[in-house]
């Protein structure tokens, strides 16, 4: 059984039902991402699964120098902080640099540490001294074990409340795979896992200038990982995947969300009646 972590009106871990993390890769506008939001949480409400939303307001782990990255802490900041006034969910949003955390703490509920920088321990401790629920990504190229580590920097700080994410795991060139084992070793640390199904069918600069993806495999994957005992599910979502501005390639379409959550949910409860 892992920690309990409270996220506004919502408890991620120790036996809750799954929780949804969803939104789009980045900020395209703010009209787009408050139509979003506002589907996700009709459906999320629907169906009775928790929702925090997620949004990028600055990709800056991005492949080429020309690929978007969003419009940027202030404005990012503002719309999300719009997001959560009008459709009252929790938000969640990736911080690249120890200057950016008191910032981004003063809308965020959740703050995320991108794969690419999970063991940046200046970052990690300035995030965790806000005292906000940590989300970290997994990194690639890191066993599930060797987060230990990111966990003891973040308790350093005096911070429990932590999240972790399986994104994938570097298989030779510009490929992802999900090691299904990596998900009980990481709850096996104390604390909520999440798996993100939208990144780990990501092809990591497979497109050339940009990332591609097999966004066909979502489904199944989340579906595996459900079956294997997380917390909650991360997906990015877009109402047309072929014109995202970031990640469209791995993103699920927003149509296709309630038939999926409603497969995952069933499977949730199942899993959470065996003790799993």
């Amino acid at each position: 059984m892992t920690k309990e972590v409270r996220i506004g009106a919502i408890t991620v871990g120790g036996g809750n039902s799954l929780v949804l993390i969803a939104g789009p890769c980045v900020i395209e506008g703010e009209e787009l991402v408050l139509s979003i939001a506002k589907d996700l949480q009709e459906i999320s409400h629907t169906l009775g699964i928790p929702l925090i939303f997620k949004a990028s307001y600055d990709k800056a782990n991005r492949t080429s120098i020309s690929s978007p990255r969003g419009p940027g802490i202030e404005e990012g900041l503002r719309i999300l902080g719009r997001v959560k006034k009008e459709v009252k969910v929790p938000i969640l949003s990736d911080c690249h640099s120890v200057s950016e955390v008191p910032r981004a703490a003063e809308v965020l509920d959740v703050i995320q540490i991108p794969a690419f920088l999970c063991r940046q321990t200046d970052l990690v401790v300035e995030a965790a001294r806000t005292g906000k629920p940590i989300n970290v990504k997994k990194g690639q190229f890191l066993a599930p074990w060797d987060m230990a580590h990111v966990v003891e920097k973040i308790t350093s700080a005096g911070n429990e409340q932590i999240l972790l994410t399986e994104r994938g795991t570097s298989f030779g060139y510009n490929n992802l795979v999900s090691d299904m084992k990596a998900l009980p070793l990481m709850r096996g640390l104390g604390y909520p896992v999440i798996y993100d199904a939208t990144h780990s069918v990501q092809l990591p600069g497979g497109a050339g200038k940009a990332s591609g993806g097999n966004r066909e495999f979502i489904v199944h994957l989340a579906r595996a990982a459900v079956g294997a005992g997380v917390d909650g599910i991360f997906l990015e979502v877009h109402p047309n995947p072929g014109q995202a501005l970031s990640d469209g390639a791995n993103s699920l379409k927003l149509e296709a969300l309630s038939p999926l959550l409603k497969q995952l949910k069933a499977i949730d409860r199942i899993v959470k009646e065996d003790g799993g």
